[in-house]
């Protein structure tokens, strides 16, 4: 993937708010070409297949790919296939965490009131290993989703229950030099890009 717009430190300064920064990540996003966001897919699910059987993962969420997300069902179907309990998120509404249920490719699912696919049945699962979506990433582990807040809730929830380790999967043009934080904002363990493992520290 080519060089893009990265945002360099004065740059940042100017940005005074999340919703500003939201705005940039998605227009710089959406430079990636389709053949760059299939590539990327290829990649992240080697490369995180290969994490999630190293770290003795048991059970191990994904998402339902959007607006210019690479596609996770690779990466899914190979966990599967290394007998990891695969895993999709379920929106609860507006203000509350997010739950998991076991998800494999061929199992039903539904459509939320917000359009986005989601396991149809099934009980709740607890993930060990996260696969988390993002905008924009710094190298502390800062990430910006959204704005819903409802990966912040869940790993909150999350890690007061039992340790789990967790992934952003990110095009390396999401970087940023330091994504604004609040102290409810929950930090990613690691950041998987098309160009680099990143260790968040």
């Amino acid at each position: 993937m080519a060089p893009r717009f990265l945002p360099n430190p004065t740059q940042m300064n100017s940005i005074s708010t999340k919703a500003a920064l939201r705005e940039q990540a998605l227009l710089n996003r959406h430079q990636v070409t389709a053949d760059e966001i299939r590539t990327f897919a290829r990649h992240f699910a080697e490369v995180g297949t290969a994490f999630a059987v190293e770290q003795g993962a048991k059970i191990a969420s994904a998402y339902w790919a959007i607006k210019h997300e690479a596609s996770t069902f690779r990466l899914l179907d190979k966990l599967a296939k290394k007998n990891i309990a695969t895993a999709l998120p379920v929106m609860q509404g507006r203000g509350a965490p997010l739950l998991f249920r076991l998800w494999k490719q061929g199992d039903p699912l539904a459509e939320s009131q917000w359009g986005i696919r989601e396991p149809a049945e099934g009980d709740e699962v607890f993930p060990d290993l996260l696969f988390v979506p993002l905008l924009a990433f710094d190298r502390s582990g800062n990430r910006l989703g959204y704005g819903a807040g409802f990966y912040d809730r869940t790993l909150a929830r999350l890690r007061s229950m039992q340790k789990i380790i967790t992934v952003g999967l990110a095009y390396s043009l999401q970087e940023v030099p330091q994504v604004p934080s609040e102290s409810y904002d929950q930090r990613l363990d690691y950041v998987l890009t098309e160009r680099e493992w990143i260790v968040c520290t």
